[in-house]
């Protein structure tokens, strides 16, 4: 059975997407824990991130690592944390989380709650710095 996450790499389930490759897809969590927050997933359905083989984990970081890099332009903070987690989805993905201190990372923080149109312009940002970065 698809995971959610595959269904919204495919686009049948609508996301703000950050990001994206062949490989993989970038899109603002829906429950964030800060502005900015992005999930990073491989578009192949694969539940755990560790059974991932080598070659593909480290594609993986790299994309996560690009998405990073908009994330702090597009919304500066001090670093963006990672975080991967696993047990919500069973599809593996990455937080990426832009950080002014290490509380920003407390997945117990109450959620933030954002409109649409609040979400729509938090993803453009970064989908617009993700694309001014080269691969």
């Amino acid at each position: 059975m698809e995971s959610i996450f595959s269904k919204i790499a495919k686009g049948e389930i609508p996301s703000y997407k950050c990001g994206e490759d062949d490989e993989f897809y970038a899109f603002l969590d829906i429950n964030p824990l800060v502005e900015g927050h992005t999930l990073c997933i491989p578009r192949r359905e694969v539940d755990y991130i560790f059974d991932m083989d080598d070659d593909e984990i480290a594609r993986f970081q790299k994309f996560a690592k690009r998405v990073a890099v908009a994330i702090k332009e597009a919304f500066p903070c001090i670093k963006v944390g990672e975080a991967v987690l696993g047990l919500e989805v069973p599809h593996a993905h990455i937080h990426l989380i832009p950080m002014q201190t290490e509380g920003d990372m407390n997945f117990s923080n109450p959620k933030k709650h954002f409109s649409h149109e609040e979400m729509q312009r938090i993803a453009d940002k970064i989908f617009r710095a993700f694309g001014s970065r080269i691969s």
